[in-house]
């Protein structure tokens, strides 16, 4: 054996690549498990792992350029997650609360930043003083992981932060270009123009170029999934690049890319869980790594200007971003654990702060004490912000959990039946998860019923059958909803379906249909009338003529009298619940009623969707309306009580045929839930 071959294979600081990728997966693994026994949130385990192996402690694996490229990208791809995880409808209802917090954020550590590092650090140089409040007047969401895993992404004040991110990144950039061009002696005009442009065309690429290019892409290979998520990919990074080219950071490019996909990425669906889980599992551990290997514990040696300048940044930070919380709770009237939270996100601080500092540096603003000191900052902020977030979110979590009421209500147990020849299963399939939403427990039952012939016939059949029906659950595990499939052997095919939407305790029923089996006296054809009369579930009819995720809008058909109907408000609440995931828009249409008499009870509806209420005379301006309105993407919902029910109509029988004959191509027909008056109950905000 060659002894000094080994010896350099394992020398210090490691750099073979396999290696360091092994040893950077094992502290994935172990670090937040490790630090979760001691009662810390997770990814603080990777970045003191990081800070341990790098450079400036043990110097077991070099900081090399794979990692510094893999955290980059990390950093990229956390921004995109949470552009995508902004509350939309949210933020369109309240764009003043992102912008409040924004503004608060920034300017509050900015101004007292700004006072106090030029009085203390910089008493000759205005310009570093406030290229250094800006650092920390903005932040980095490290702590995204932990109110995604606990589910409070969508609340009112997450959501602010999230949106504020758009204000704080975006004018320290803007302060970055300043004090850079201040420094060259460009500080013209032009300057400011061209900063300007550079937002202008970075925003109106992702917003004007993303969405249809995306829809049409969704459209044309949604049954080729891995595409979806390589197309997702090249979406981030291409915004993300464009923003580089406009001297934008690439970070700011990522986020509006995710708010491009917001709309078009529902919650608990395949592509989202499958964006989610690379994120989690890969790029965002790889930018927590990097993180911790650019802290050098050893600069707390170097004397105590260091110290000093460490213990001013993080004070003035930690006491100015704790003000700004507490100055935007009182004025929107948030909670104490909404109020703890936006603290926690928005006292983070990673790469972007880093590299504002560089920048400094490089420009001869800041010695190398300045630099040290804010190196030193990110570890604690990567320390302190997951710790304070992870007791908030979870307070805030529980504390909404407790009027939640029936699990039923937000986790509905969905029996799919398929038939032999049905089309677009998967759609189908991805329908029934965004009913679920991202946090269903409850399996979707999938279910084919076999008409019985000779033993042989059957048997074969039977075995065909299921191994369709594993195929297509192999498709949908990537949702991380349980799905259990079955096939049913039974003359009669309804009857098989509504034992088994017994047996299994179901909520829902989905059904697809192909608008070519329908025979007279018969709304949907033999099978799907059947059900109907034989159960007293809400049953969903659906005929998805494209990807549920590009719906824009849903227009909303309601019949006069249905409010009556004792299944109404569950109905209204799939409606909304729907509209919730996808983050489309309700278009209300109440025929022969008021529309401000159905505005008031779909208000009174668990589930925030923003909706639009228009009335109409008569059954014959329906069709028109739906035809003049209505596009290739968007979604027509119809509640239609059972025939002879309360709120039935004569109109209802033909409209499925004719909703089928129109562009969209796509609706489904609620029939609500029968003789369970009290059930609904449980959709309400008041009870």
């Amino acid at each position: 054996m060659n002894t000094p071959l080994v010896v350099d294979a394992l020398g210090l600081p490691l750099d073979q690549p396999v290696l360091v990728f092994t040893i950077a997966m094992a502290i994935f693994l172990i670090g937040p498990l490790l630090v979760k026994r001691l009662g810390q949130p997770g990814i603080v385990g990777i970045v003191i792992f990081g800070a341990a192996i790098g450079p400036g402690a043990l110097e077991l694996v070099e900081h090399s350029d794979a990692i510094v490229l893999l955290g980059e990208v990390g950093l990229i791809y956390l921004l995109f997650t949470v552009g995508l995880e902004v509350d939309i409808q949210g933020f369109k209802e309240a764009p003043e609360n992102a912008a409040l917090f924004g503004l608060a954020s920034f300017f509050i550590p900015f101004i007292v930043g700004t006072i106090a590092t030029y009085t203390l650090l910089f008493p000759d140089n205005l310009w570093a003083a406030l290229l250094l409040s800006s650092v920390f007047a903005s932040h980095t969401l490290l702590a995204y992981p932990i109110v995604n895993r606990l589910g409070v992404t969508k609340n009112r004040a997450v959501t602010a932060v999230f949106g504020g991110i758009l204000f704080t990144d975006t004018l320290a950039l803007v302060v970055l270009a300043i004090v850079s061009g201040a420094v060259e002696g460009e500080l013209t005009v032009w300057l400011f123009a061209q900063v300007f442009l550079a937002l202008v065309v970075l925003f109106g690429a992702a917003w004007f170029v993303i969405p249809p290019l995306s829809r049409w892409f969704f459209q044309s290979f949604s049954e080729e999934s891995y595409f979806e998520f390589l197309f997702v990919m090249v979406a981030i990074f291409a915004a993300a690049s464009l923003a580089e080219i406009l001297e934008l950071a690439p970070i700011l490019g990522a986020f509006v890319a995710g708010i491009a996909l917001n709309q078009l990425i529902p919650e608990g669906g395949t592509l989202m869980n499958r964006v989610e889980f690379v994120g989690n599992a890969f790029f965002i551990p790889f930018f927590l790594l990097h993180v911790g290997m650019l802290v050098d514990p050893s600069v707390i040696l170097d004397g105590p200007e260091t110290l000093q300048i460490t213990a001013l940044i993080v004070v003035v930070m930690v006491v100015t971003k704790g003000g700004a919380a507490w100055l935007v709770a009182t004025v929107q009237g948030y909670t104490a654990n909404e109020r703890d939270v936006i603290f926690g996100l928005s006292v983070g601080q990673a790469a972007a702060a880093l590299a504002i500092t560089l920048i400094g540096f490089e420009a001869g603003l800041f010695g190398s004490e300045v630099l040290n000191a804010v190196v030193l900052m990110l570890l604690i902020t990567a320390l302190i912000s997951p710790w304070l977030t992870e007791r908030a979110a979870t307070s805030l979590a529980l504390e909404r959990e407790v009027g939640e009421g029936d699990d039923s209500a937000k986790d509905p147990n969905i029996l799919l039946p398929l038939s032999r020849n049905a089309e677009l299963q998967q759609r189908l399939l991805e329908l029934a998860f965004v009913i679920k939403g991202e946090r269903g427990s409850s399996p979707v039952h999938v279910m084919t019923v076999v008409q019985p012939s000779d033993d042989q016939t059957t048997e074969t059949e039977v075995a065909r059958v299921n191994d369709e029906l594993e195929e297509l659950a192999a498709a949908g595990s990537a949702a991380e909803v349980p799905i259990e499939t079955e096939t049913r052997v039974n003359h009669n095919v309804a009857s098989g379906i509504v034992q088994g939407s017994v047996e299994i305790e179901a909520n829902q029923i989905i059904m697809g249909w192909d608008a070519a089996s329908t025979f007279r006296h018969r709304i949907f054809g033999s099978i799907i009338d059947q059900v109907l009369k034989r159960t007293t579930l809400p049953v969903l009819i659906s005929r998805l003529g494209h990807p549920i995720n590009t719906t824009k809008r849903i227009f909303v058909v309601v019949p006069i009298g249905a409010d009556h109907h004792e299944g109404f408000y569950e109905a209204v609440h799939i409606v909304k619940r729907i509209a919730a995931s996808l983050g489309a828009e309700l278009h209300v249409i109440v025929v022969e009623g008021s529309a401000h008499q159905f505005e008031q009870l779909f208000e009174l509806v668990e589930e925030d969707a923003t909706a639009e209420f228009t009335e109409l005379g008569d059954w014959g301006q329906l069709l028109p309306t739906l035809e003049s309105e209505s596009e290739d993407d968007d979604l027509i919902v119809t509640i239609s009580p059972r025939r002879g029910d309360v709120g039935w109509h004569n109109e209802l029988e033909d409209l499925p045929a004719r909703l089928a004959e129109m562009p969209p191509e796509s609706f489904i027909t609620i029939h609500p839930r029968q003789g369970e008056p009290e059930y609904d109950r449980q959709y309400l905000r008041l009870k």
